[in-house]
């Protein structure tokens, strides 16, 4: 792997199912037997987010920036068949491993592209995606430049009139880095809501916030039931309560970018 080693674990709890690590990093889940099935909390909110995007079982265009095992390409494949997807996965010894060893579903219509996320995006033609899910790591960090507002640019240029962003933000007390990434989604995009659990909203914990942005109303209503009936209930925040949780921060612009924080190491004990 690019700088670091990989691991596939057979999940004990789940037949069929595979945990893969990057440089000990839990990255993603995959049951192979059931790909609806979304193991981690935050990619299951990224699932709400495909699944109302249009209505049940339309096949989509989605460009997924992070491939990891291609886990949510594989749910997407199944739950709406014929979409187009297209992965930006900038380590390409990890998709061979992944793909050798967790084979995709046949028909699946997924390329995957070894290249950075932001390149692949610029490189894109206008209003050519319906969804475009962000989820990119350099270790246990999102990259710096993929945390900006000409980043953010990039990405509503790619997405169709009504597409929508799904971005995965990790962060921990007291939340700065995801204060300062909702402001710089607002910059850019009309609508923007975020998700995570309560505890995480408090700063109580380390975390993963799942941003929703887009040009059009986003569909808050059923996001909050989505969220409020899973296995690990969610909070969905937007209009006046984000204003408050946004508070004093900024967008951040390419010369003042920073990777998201570094988790403690508690977080990925095992």
């Amino acid at each position: 792997m690019q700088g670091g080693t990989a691991e596939l674990l057979g999940d004990a709890d789940r037949d069929g199912s595979w945990m893969l690590l990057v440089n000990s990093t839990p990255q993603s889940h995959v049951d192979l037997d059931d790909p609806t099935h979304l193991e981690f909390e935050y990619v299951r909110r990224m699932g709400h987010v495909l699944d109302l995007a249009a209505a049940e079982g339309v096949p989509l265009d989605v460009v997924h920036l992070g491939g990891g095992a291609l886990t949510l390409p594989r749910y997407v494949a199944l739950t709406r068949p014929g979409s187009r997807q297209r992965v930006a996965e900038i380590d390409e010894p990890l998709t061979e491993l992944v793909r050798a060893h967790l084979p995709l579903p046949r028909n699946a219509r997924i390329r995957v592209r070894a290249a950075d996320a932001r390149e692949a995006v610029a490189s894109m033609h206008p209003a050519s995606a319906d969804v475009v899910v962000s989820d990119v790591f350099a270790g246990a960090r999102t990259p710096a430049h993929l945390t900006t507002v000409e980043y953010a640019r990039e990405i509503r240029r790619v997405l169709r009139p009504g597409g929508v962003l799904a971005a995965n933000v990790a962060d921990g007390p007291p939340l700065a880095f995801a204060r300062a990434q909702a402001a710089t989604l607002r910059a850019v995009f009309r609508e923007v809501c975020l998700i995570a659990e309560p505890g995480t909203f408090r700063g109580r914990r380390f975390g993963n916030l799942v941003a929703v942005a887009s040009d059009a109303p986003l569909p808050v209503a059923a996001l909050v039931r989505r969220c409020a009936g899973d296995p690990m209930p969610s909070r969905v925040v937007e209009g006046d309560e984000l204003d408050r949780f946004v508070g004093s921060a900024r967008p951040i612009p390419d010369a003042a970018a920073q990777p998201s924080p570094e988790p403690p190491p508690e977080v990925f004990s095992r």
